[in-house]
């Protein structure tokens, strides 16, 4: 099934409500009740929506008895194992503007007698990044957590292969080359480090043809992507501090300017928790395997802020392939994935409605201590609580 949004995220939005009608055509009750929430406005930073579900976490509020969060906003790994999710990069996106005049000027009149801003901008844009994929901004890394013994062992049996992944994302007949060439290394470079892309010069001469202009403003955007421990607002005092440096460093009486327009920190959940042991059981029962159990380079800001306003798990299930090119042209949606997707979301309200035990909504416990999680058995409260499932 082929259109815009087919799988990101039309499609896995709509299995929802699949799985709702089909209970009512055949008469089936649902094993839980079941609340509903759309955000359409994720591409343009959510305005409004994190307000929202603080409102709505309150006492008494659409939000306060809420057990258990499932998304469906992601992809699978591979192009035929499902996997559940439990980890999301966040989120700064930066513009970057340099301004020279009040309006483009002619390069062939006055080319040579003004300080160009676009020249002023490319230097800016080259040293945040260089062609290895390093982050040239001091401070970057400094609040990286190393990789344990036990996060290393989760990768050993994912379903991944490096070949495999150049042609679904389209690198193979280009490049044929990726940054890392060992499977391991290429999924903590794409989930667990933080990453910084180049996205695009706004104000810059970008059509067909070979027009002779000076753009009396250009504006960089890029991002980082983030990982657990990263501050948004310490990554704008990192990136501010170095753009403002080297902008000094160039000697140009141009103004510049550095925005912060959307910052997400990450998100990282406990794939042991019993939302997550739930969609593992329907996953097998519709697929035959359990899922692979992977992080995300992409970010769902919602997902924090649910797990922050309610203090409820969130499981992210996808039912979509990896090479559905979303965002991209062509972008589908595939039919198999549509019907078992639609079976898995069924079959994992079922099993939520088999849990037993106090509902984690109701529980206002204060967390266990370290010590009392390293009991026997203490995840199997569930919750992280004195409760018992």
């Amino acid at each position: 099934l082929y259109g815009r949004g087919s799988t990101d995220d039309k499609g896995p939005a709509l299995s929802w409500l699949w799985v709702i009608q089909a209970h009512r055509k055949l008469g089936v009750d649902l094993p839980v009740n079941v609340k509903l929430m759309f955000e359409g406005m994720e591409e343009s930073g959510s305005e409004g929506m994190f307000e929202a579900i603080q409102i709505l976490s309150k006492e008494g509020k659409f939000l306060s008895d809420v057990d258990f969060f499932c998304i469906s906003d992601n992809y699978w790994l591979g192009a035929s194992k499902p996997c559940l999710t439990y980890g999301l990069r966040g989120l700064a996106y930066f513009s970057c503007s340099v301004q020279c005049c009040e309006q483009d000027l002619h390069s062939g009149v006055l080319g040579g007698t003004v300080h160009e801003a676009m020249t002023d901008l490319v230097q800016l844009m080259a040293s945040l990044i260089d062609s290895s994929g390093k982050i040239l901004v001091p401070g970057i890394m400094d609040d990286v957590a190393e990789v344990t013994p036990e996060e290393d062992a989760l990768y050993e049996t994912i379903d991944f292969n490096c070949e495999s992944y150049k042609k679904e994302n389209k690198v193979a007949s280009v490049s044929n080359k990726l940054m890392y060439e060992n499977e391991k290394d290429l999924l903590m470079a794409r989930w667990r480090y933080p990453t910084l892309s180049l996205h695009g010069i706004e104000g810059a001469f970008s059509g067909t043809g070979a027009k002779t202009v000076i753009p009396a403003k250009a504006i960089g955007k890029f991002s980082l992507r983030l990982v657990p421990d990263q501050d948004p607002k310490r990554i704008e005092k990192c990136v501010s501090d170095h753009l403002n440096k080297v902008f000094a460093s160039l000697g140009s009486p141009n103004k510049m300017n550095v925005t912060l327009l959307h910052g997400a920190k990450a998100w990282l959940s406990d794939p042991n928790h019993p939302n997550f042991a739930a969609a593992a059981r329907a996953t097998e029962k519709v697929y035959g395997l359990l899922p692979d159990y992977t992080r995300e380079g992409g970010s769902i800001p919602i997902t924090t802020a649910f797990e922050e306003a309610t203090q409820m798990n969130v499981c992210l299930l996808p039912v979509g392939a990896c090479d559905d090119m979303a965002h991209s042209q062509n972008e589908k949606y595939n039919k198999k994935n549509l019907v078992n997707g639609v079976k898995v979301l069924g079959l994992y309200l079922h099993e939520l409605g088999e849990l037993k035990g106090p509902r984690p909504s109701d529980c206002r416990c204060v967390e266990l201590t370290p010590e009392e999680l390293m009991e026997p058995g203490a995840f199997m409260r569930g919750f992280k609580c004195k409760c018992f499932m």
